[in-house]
């Protein structure tokens, strides 16, 4: 067992609240259905992950969200808490702060829900890194990132005063992380799923027989 807590910051799959810029292509439900499948992949790898302890950070009403039960059931075995924050940077130092409160004083490591192709292997790798460092961090092809790993809490606290969702929003993020002093290892680069044209990346990415590919199939792509 790894020392690590794993958290998950995930958005329950509504349709229409959920992959919105996806949905433009396919349609609310498909969006929606894509979505839940990325979300029970990651869940699968996290579950499968020799960590110490497992959060997931949630928003959204799983009553109303594609694969709800299923969600909620697969939910069942992990701590879950309410995302609390005016916008998501907020969202995301917070998920790691009460991730840790949770769990105990271990370092965190926070993944989003839209890499379905990540796998056990690959966080096993994270969370093996971030015991012999300050931060891990994984950046994504659009200029985001996708996993963030630090020994203390108080560390992520630069989340709090960068913008996300723009083209720069992983570079600033590192660059604020090394501006503090912090041994930063950089680990794989991952595509996520938010718009049709990374469906293809990221299908490339993912077992053939995975919810995410079946999802996407069924959507027509």
């Amino acid at each position: 067992m790894i020392p690590v807590t794993l958290v998950v910051i995930a958005k329950a799959p509504v349709a229409g609240q959920a992959k919105t810029r996806l949905a433009v292509s396919v349609g609310d439900r498909a969006a929606a259905d894509i979505a839940a499948a990325t979300l029970l992949d990651t869940l699968d790898a996290v579950d499968a992950t020799p960590v110490r302890d497992r959060v997931v950070a949630l928003t959204g009403d799983l009553d109303q969200a594609s694969h709800g039960a299923e969600i909620r059931s697969r939910l069942g075995t992990l701590h879950v808490v309410k995302q609390r924050g005016d916008d998501f940077s907020a969202r995301l130092a917070n998920a790691i702060a009460d991730a840790a409160d949770v769990a105990g004083p271990w370092p965190v490591l926070l993944i989003a829900s839209d890499t379905p192709q990540v796998t056990a292997e690959l966080l096993t790798g994270c969370a093996e890194a971030l015991t012999q460092t300050d931060v891990v961090f994984g950046l994504a092809r659009d200029g985001g990132w996708w996993v963030l790993g630090v020994t203390e809490p108080t560390m992520a606290d630069c989340l709090h005063t960068i913008p996300t969702s723009r083209s720069d929003t992983g570079p600033a993020t590192l660059e604020a992380l090394r501006d503090r002093g912090l041994a930063v290892e950089l680990v794989a680069e991952l595509s996520d799923v938010d718009t049709v044209d990374d469906v293809e990346i990221v299908r490339a990415e993912c077992r053939p027989g995975s919810r995410f590919v079946r999802a996407i199939k069924g959507a027509g792509l």
